[in-house]
């Protein structure tokens, strides 16, 4: 997986959002995410799961309390106290069995491949278009002169793609065209290429932008023509 662009990488993805932009009164912006989200709570999930359900498994072939070390004496209790001591010690093997299967389960769910297997599609999908929608905000694409801003957007470890267009451009456009940028930019990170995935996408979506919105005499850049890593 990507990790670090190299000075050569953010150079060509500068100057392809700049060629694109010459043919255009669209602004392009793109941005690389490392991760959009600890998912903590998909694996809290899943352990408190494990927790309460797989301990059942263990009542149907005679739990006793002695299978843990130490939560059963050699020594019977006397007469009716007897009862209240076995409840008891089943009660709190239960607990001990319950709190080593929720730590393994969380633990074993931290790992990154792990997280991302357990973690369901439409989830990683929803956060990735959250963090997404939230850069499209955060560097201004959503107050451009025509509202033609574009985002292309990446999160390595969640192995998602987004591509964000304002409403000026995206009322205008088959929706099609978002989907070969975003699946252009794909190919790219899977090659381990990311320039030339960002290259191609924004190509792409240059090409879009100079149909619809072909550049003004004064053309000014309203937003910076580089990648943004997070």
């Amino acid at each position: 997986m990507v990790t670090d662009l190299t000075r050569e990488a953010h150079d060509r993805i500068a100057a392809a959002i700049a060629a694109a932009e010459a043919r255009t009164s669209g602004e392009i912006f793109c941005v690389l995410a490392r991760r959009v989200s600890s998912y903590r709570d998909v694996s809290l999930g899943w352990a408190a799961a494990a927790a309460l359900i797989l301990p059942l498994g263990l009542i149907p072939v005679g739990f006793d309390p002695a299978w843990i070390p130490g939560m059963a004496d050699s020594w019977e209790a006397a007469h009716l106290a007897a009862r209240d001591v076995s409840v008891g010690q089943a009660l709190g093997a239960y607990a001990v069995i319950q709190a080593v299967l929720f730590l393994g389960v969380y633990l074993i769910t931290r790992l990154p491949a792990v997280t991302r297997w357990i973690t369901p599609r439409a989830i990683r999908r929803a956060r990735v278009r959250e963090a997404a929608v939230q850069q499209f905000l955060a560097h201004g694409l959503h107050v451009t002169e025509a509202r033609t801003g574009v985002l292309i957007f990446a999160a390595l470890a969640d192995h998602q793609v987004e591509v964000v267009a304002d409403k000026g451009i995206h009322d205008k456009v088959d929706q099609s065209v978002w989907g070969d940028a975003a699946a252009a930019l794909s190919q790219g990170l899977k090659r381990d290429d990311p320039a030339a995935g960002f290259e191609a996408a924004i190509g792409l979506c240059g090409a879009v932008l100079a149909e619809h919105f072909p550049p003004h005499p004064a053309n000014p850049n309203e937003v910076p023509d580089r990648l943004v890593v997070i």
